[in-house]
């Protein structure tokens, strides 16, 4: 099963982590990714701690567990290559759709693109 696939179908629930250019490490609950025709991941985020970090350390992992029982999931290590702020397209990617003026979070959005680096299962290693 490709990412785009697994991504679109499965259910479940996200961590990003990401770590300032001191070390400090930060995570965060996120959607599951878009992941793109070149098989580069995105993320919508707005301007706070996780958006800060990516830029100045671009590495970030991304836990993500499936629903139901046992432990069931996948570990993205990634690279930011790039970000768009309040583009169409990220218009076009998101999932929830707010009543205009009633956004969750005000002020501007970012698309941010990521190159997947490794993939591994949530548990253990590739094997």
């Amino acid at each position: 099963m490709t990412l785009k696939d697994y991504f679109e179908n499965v259910p479940g629930h996200g961590v990003l982590a990401t770590a300032d250019a001191s070390g400090r490490v930060n995570m965060a609950i996120f959607s599951r990714p878009h992941v793109m025709a070149d098989d580069t991941v995105a993320f919508i985020m707005p301007h706070r701690l996780t958006h800060a970090n990516l830029q100045t350390n671009p590495h970030a992992a991304y836990l993500f567990q499936e629903e139901g029982p046992g432990w069931q999931g996948k570990r993205l290590y990634l690279t930011k290559i790039g970000e768009e702020q309040d583009t169409e397209r990220l218009e076009s990617l998101r999932r929830r759709v707010y009543p205009p003026g009633k956004e969750k979070v005000a002020g501007p959005r970012f698309l941010v693109f990521f190159r997947v680096d490794l993939v591994l299962p949530l548990v253990g290693s590739a094997s």
